[in-house]
């Protein structure tokens, strides 16, 4: 029995050894939470300015498309414009005379 009880003794120690060493305290806790803010306030930033970039550059796209939209009306209407000239400037040649 005197051995067994010196082996359960020796793993009982050793078992205390390891869960002391393996105990985690406040200052790791508090080194841990320390890093994840560092790092947090190191990404935020960049995360908020790239999607305010995406959102720029969709309203940007869409008032490129509007601006497109719009040249080319603008082009029809001054074709149309041109052609009413056009008729006013017949028609008025054929009364004058």
């Amino acid at each position: 029995m005197n051995d067994k009880d010196l082996i359960l003794n020796e793993v009982r120690e050793h078992h205390e050894q390891l869960s002391v060493e393996n105990k985690m305290g406040w200052r790791f806790l508090l080194m841990t939470l320390l890093i994840l803010a560092i790092a947090w306030l190191l990404l935020f930033p960049k995360i908020y300015l790239q999607s305010q970039v995406y959102y720029k550059s969709r309203d940007i796209a869409v008032l490129t498309g509007e601006y497109n939209a719009l040249k080319e009306e603008n082009r029809i209407l001054k074709t149309k414009v041109e052609s009413i000239r056009f008729k006013n400037q017949v028609l008025d040649t054929m009364f004058e005379e």
